[in-house]
């Protein structure tokens, strides 16, 4: 499912692109808020009853509207046909349409994580057995659980988790 919120973001994301490979100068403040915006529409997506995250989306709507008129200011030193065309396209994204799509994300977000543990999530080439995975985290006090044969969550203090982590480390190489 895809927001209109997100299209209007993808548009003004494909419209800095733009403007920065045609060499304007581009607000320093600009890019970060992007970040932030779609930081924002994403957690909003994972949970959109949560009252907190409807509020951070109205937020992030309004800083939408804010860098669209930067970005379209720059734009006119481009052309009128230049905007026009990034206009159309943010039209059809307030109708509803999607006008691009998002990349496949390979991150996927930890869920249900123990309170007060620092977690970690390691991805393998190879599975590997079980018990050299088991042994390194009992031995430094971890919780692990197995997504998958490759991919494995570790729950614990901080410490204990680097250390864990440097230790598994060799099995990244295998």
């Amino acid at each position: 499912m895809s927001l209109p919120s997100e299209q209007n973001w993808l548009v003004l994301n494909h419209l800095l692109t733009d403007l920065s490979k045609k060499g304007y100068e581009i607000p320093s403040g600009i890019n970060p808020e992007m970040g932030l915006i779609r930081s924002s529409i994403s957690s909003y997506k994972r949970d959109p009853s949560h009252p907190d995250l409807i509020n951070e989306l109205a937020k992030a709507e309004m800083s939408l509207n804010k860098v669209q008129g930067t970005l379209l200011t720059i734009a006119e030193e481009e052309g009128e046909e230049y905007v026009d065309e990034w206009l159309d396209l943010l039209k059809r994204v307030m109708k509803g349409e999607e006008v691009f799509e998002f990349p496949k994300s390979r991150s996927k977000f930890l869920v249900n994580s123990p309170p007060g543990l620092t977690t970690g999530r390691i991805t393998l080439k190879n599975p590997l057995a079980e018990e050299r995975v088991q042994e390194i985290a009992e031995w430094n006090g971890l919780i692990i659980e197995f997504d998958d044969d490759v991919t494995i969550q570790l729950h614990g203090d901080k410490p204990d988790l680097q250390v864990g982590l440097k230790e598994m480390g060799s099995f990244f190489l295998e």
